[in-house]
C-alpha cells in the first residue's frame, strides 16, 4: 500500500478538472492567419500542402482537409501562418471549418435541441475504424482514461453498434471497409447520429480522390460533428461533443 502512494504522490494529479478549458502544451492545433499581405504571385503555401487544404484571395484553411503537417508554415516567406495549441475546433457543417485572417475560427458548433434532449444525459457511442492509421483510434481510447474521463459527461463507449446512440468515424472509408460501417450503422437503432473524426474521415485526407476510397456512406448519411485533425487531440472532440449535446 505505501509502495502504491508513494507512486501515486510521484505522478501527481493526472485528472484534467475543466475539459473546456484545458490547452495542452506542444500540440499543434488551431491554426492562425495573420492579415499581412502576400507577396506579388506567391503560392508557395499551396504548392507544399499534400491535401490541398490551403487556397488563395485570401489564404484560407479548410481544416477538414488540413493534416497538421505544418510544411506551410516555412514556406511562406511572408509568415503568414502559424500553429497554435488550441483544439477547440469543432463544426458541424463543412463550410464551418474554414478559416482565414477575417474568420480565425471554425463556426462554433450549436448546441441540437432534439440530441440534446435525448442524449444530453446519457450517450453511447460506437467507433468504426474505416481504413485509418491507428492514430485517430488512440486518441479516442484516450478519452476513457483518467486524465479525460469521457464518462464523467454520461458520455461512453459500447462494444456494439446495437447498443450505439451515435456513430463515431475514422479513417477514409476504405472499399474493403464500406460496407462494414454501413452494416454498424444498420444495426444501431432510432435515433442515430454520425461524428466524423479525423482528416481522413472528413474528406479522405491523403488518401481523398483514391480508386480504393467509398466515401458514399457520408453522403447518404452527413455528419452531425466534424472533428478536425491528423489525429485531433481528445480535447477537441470534448468540446465538440459537449457544444453539440448543449453540455456545459
Amino acid at each position: 500500500m505505501f509502495k502504491a502512494l508513494r507512486v501515486l504522490r510521484s505522478q501527481g494529479n493526472q485528472f484534467i478538472d475543466d475539459l473546456r478549458g484545458a490547452v495542452p502544451a506542444g500540440f499543434r492545433g488551431r491554426p492562425a492567419i495573420a492579415a499581412s499581405p502576400c507577396a506579388e504571385g506567391c503560392d508557395a503555401c499551396v504548392s507544399v500542402c499534400p491535401t490541398a487544404a490551403i487556397a488563395l484571395e485570401p489564404v484560407r484553411i479548410d481544416l477538414a482537409r488540413c493534416v497538421f503537417c505544418s510544411e506551410c508554415v516555412p514556406a511562406c516567406p511572408e509568415k503568414k501562418i502559424a500553429f497554435t495549441p488550441e483544439p477547440r475546433m469543432s463544426a458541424a457543417l463543412p463550410d464551418g471549418l474554414v478559416v482565414s485572417a477575417d474568420r480565425p475560427a471554425p463556426t462554433p458548433v450549436a448546441t441540437s435541441g432534439a440530441l440534446r434532449a435525448l442524449f444530453g444525459r446519457s450517450l453511447k457511442l460506437r467507433q468504426v475504424s474505416a481504413g485509418g492509421c491507428n492514430g485517430c483510434e488512440m486518441e479516442l481510447n484516450a478519452l476513457a482514461n483518467v486524465n479525460f474521463d469521457l464518462q464523467r459527461y454520461g458520455i461512453e463507449w459500447v462494444a456494439s453498434p446495437r447498443h450505439a446512440d451515435g456513430l463515431v468515424l475514422t479513417g477514409p472509408i476504405s472499399r474493403n471497409m464500406a460496407e462494414a460501417v454501413q452494416l454498424s450503422w444498420d444495426a444501431m437503432p432510432e435515433p442515430r447520429f454520425v461524428v466524423a473524426f479525423g482528416a481522413c474521415a472528413l474528406s479522405g485526407g491523403l488518401y481523398a480522390g483514391s480508386a480504393d476510397v467509398d466515401r458514399a456512406f457520408l453522403e447518404r448519411f452527413p455528419a452531425s460533428l466534424l472533428v478536425p485533425g491528423c489525429p485531433p487531440h481528445p480535447l477537441t472532440f470534448v468540446s465538440g461533443i459537449l457544444d453539440l449535446l448543449g453540455i456545459r
